[in-house]
């Protein structure tokens, strides 16, 4: 189908961040026509940029473009963590593209919800929905889509929850979960100082991988949920630290 072959050809670009059209042609067996209306579909959309004969991803942090990667096991991982989520709870949520879709459940799915969220990207992305949003104010990290800095710390004051959720960059048993960006790390240490339970949601090719700053320790985390092909060795030692592992089926 059209569909699935440009959401297959969305991952590879991300995956590869620039790929002649040449390329793509031979990988999916279509012509460099057909490469070209698919690209310019994904371009219209904002997921990638079109260069001459090449697909280049835009940028990594931006969540329209990685909620595309991986989406479908992505949207299993939210719908798992929502379960954790009853009609009338208030949550937080920080940026991410597992976060966006479970933010996106809760709106359509829970009665009485409140989202206390830093991503002006979750925002917008559930203004259809259902839950009321609290934004929370700091300096503004364009490209992220999300707020940073002493100010969120002050928000965050007022505020006491039974669940954040949280995304990962890559995860190590010498580093714990960690992240890309100190600001965005320093925002979810004092997030998870106001919440019973972190909740991290991420797919398992993060493990192991490390980013560039720590963002959590495994002593801070009380639930991974990941999809199934997490490696067994891994699932154990997460086990072993304290924290629950629930995976969600991928083919």
């Amino acid at each position: 189908m059209v569909t699935d072959r440009r959401s297959q050809m969305l991952e590879y670009v991300i995956e590869q961040e620039r790929v002649d059209v040449s390329e793509l042609s031979e990988r999916f067996g279509v012509s460099q026509v057909t490469v070209r209306k698919d690209l310019d579909h994904l371009e219209r959309n904002g997921l990638v940029r079109r260069q001459h004969g090449y697909a280049v991803a835009i940028a990594p942090d931006n969540l329209r473009s990685r909620l595309a990667f991986h989406y479908e096991t992505k949207r299993r991982i939210a719908e798992a963590a929502a379960d954790l989520v009853p009609h009338g709870a208030t949550v937080m949520i920080e940026s991410g593209s597992c976060c966006a879709l479970l933010a996106d459940e809760v709106s359509r799915t829970r009665r009485g919800v409140t989202i206390i969220t830093n991503s002006a990207f979750i925002a917008d992305y559930v203004r259809d929905g259902q839950a009321a949003v609290v934004l929370l104010g700091g300096d503004y990290q364009p490209e992220s889509q999300v707020t940073v800095g002493p100010l969120v710390e002050q928000c965050l004051g007022g505020f006491h929850v039974d669940h954040l959720f949280v995304g990962v960059d890559g995860y190590t048993p010498e580093a714990g979960f960690t992240g890309k960006n100190h600001l965005r790390a320093a925002v979810v240490a004092q997030m998870a100082k106001r919440a019973d339970q972190v909740v991290v949601l991420t797919e398992s090719l993060k493990f192991p991988r490390r980013g560039a700053v720590p963002l959590l320790a495994a002593s801070q985390v009380t639930r991974v949920i990941t999809d199934s092909r997490l490696d067994a060795t891994m699932a154990k030692h997460l086990a072993d630290a304290g924290i629950t592992v629930s995976t969600v089926a991928v083919g």
